[in-house]
């Protein structure tokens, strides 16, 4: 079989490689992979050599859409056939994340990643897919889809009439717009595009912020709200954005720290935060029965995830060029087809 493999730093170091095709185990399973969708972590560890502790080479992505090949011993969650999506954070099946030495283990690091034809995996780490979506669609669940939902949904609580802030329009971002105006919310989004807000608007956004023609977005949010706030801000950028993020939240509101595309260190104001009792939530994507929660919701909602970009198996790196332009949504590589 045919596997995309990190071998050194930067993506000159990224290879089309032929393995051998796994065979399952006892309690796993074999995966034929259909669709794998592309997130920033992954960008941000083949650009910083991220992958080398895990050992290398190494195979790089995290979020993958296939079938059920081939079943191991002892398999009862699945039959020939299904199609599956994985858990992100492999072990975590409900509560609160297991750590190991301090690392909660998922997909692309440290557990192996999955861009490759075939996958071998305890049947445990995967879930029946969507039924209404396509591959292509259900490969954006795993991680972005299911850091939406548990920042709004399993965490948030989130109920009709609430504020909902949402900076950028990644993919993340925009399951989250998404999910926020299903549930009856009105939804601000924030970019440094008017065509993108425009696109945010049409699904279901109430209100653009442009964050270049107005980069004090905190004050446009309060102008927004009437002073008061918002209930929910997606903190995507880290770093001085969170004292923003703080100054826009209304009395009781949350703020899911999210994102780290400013920096991994965040700073903010405490005085605000406290007077207005704020929650400031971390969130490291989810956990499995959250992603089957998500999964049902899918289903019985209608979301599509949108997909800026799809490329074959063998074009990942024109992917990983479109997808550090910043896409709308997803950049997905289809494989197998």
């Amino acid at each position: 079989m045919k596997t995309w493999q990190v071998r050194g730093p930067g993506r000159d170091c990224l290879k089309l490689e032929e393995i051998p095709r796994p065979s399952p185990g006892t309690g796993e399973v074999l995966v034929r992979v259909h669709a794998v969708s592309l997130n920033y972590r992954d960008r941000l560890s083949i650009d910083n050599n991220g992958y080398a502790s895990y050992g290398l080479p190494f195979t790089p992505c995290s979020d993958l859409a296939g079938e059920i090949e081939a079943l191991g011993a002892g398999v009862s969650r699945f039959t020939m056939g299904e199609r599956v999506i994985n858990n992100f954070n492999t072990d975590w099946m409900d509560g609160p994340p297991p750590r190991i030495a301090g690392v909660v283990a998922s997909f692309g690091g440290p557990v192996p990643g999955v861009l490759a034809e075939y996958v071998v995996v305890p049947e445990a780490w995967l879930v029946k897919a969507p039924e209404s979506l396509s591959y292509a669609e259900a490969s954006t669940l795993p991680c972005c889809g299911l850091t939406a939902w548990t920042s709004l949904v399993e965490l948030g609580r989130i109920r009709p009439g609430e504020i909902v802030v949402v900076q950028g329009t990644g993919g993340m971002s925009i399951f989250a717009i998404q999910l926020a105006a299903a549930a009856g919310a009105e939804v601000i989004v924030t970019s440094s595009s008017d065509a993108k807000l425009a696109r945010a608007k049409a699904l279901g956004a109430r209100h653009g912020i442009n964050r270049t023609t107005r980069p004090d977005w905190a004050a446009a949010v309060l102008e927004l709200t009437g002073g008061r706030g918002a209930d929910h801000i997606l903190e995507m950028a880290g770093g001085d954005n969170l004292a923003n993020s703080v100054r826009a939240i209304a009395p009781g509101g949350r703020i899911s720290l999210i994102g780290v595309i400013d920096s991994f260190n965040s700073s903010f104001p405490s005085v605000p935060a406290i007077l207005a009792q704020a929650t400031i939530q971390a969130i490291y994507v989810g956990h499995r029965r959250g992603l089957q929660d998500l999964v049902r919701a899918v289903d019985r909602i209608g979301v599509k995830p949108v997909i800026e970009a799809e490329f074959e198996f063998a074009d990942f790196l024109s992917a990983l060029d479109v997808f550090a332009q910043g896409p709308f949504g997803k950049v997905v590589i289809t494989v197998g087809r």
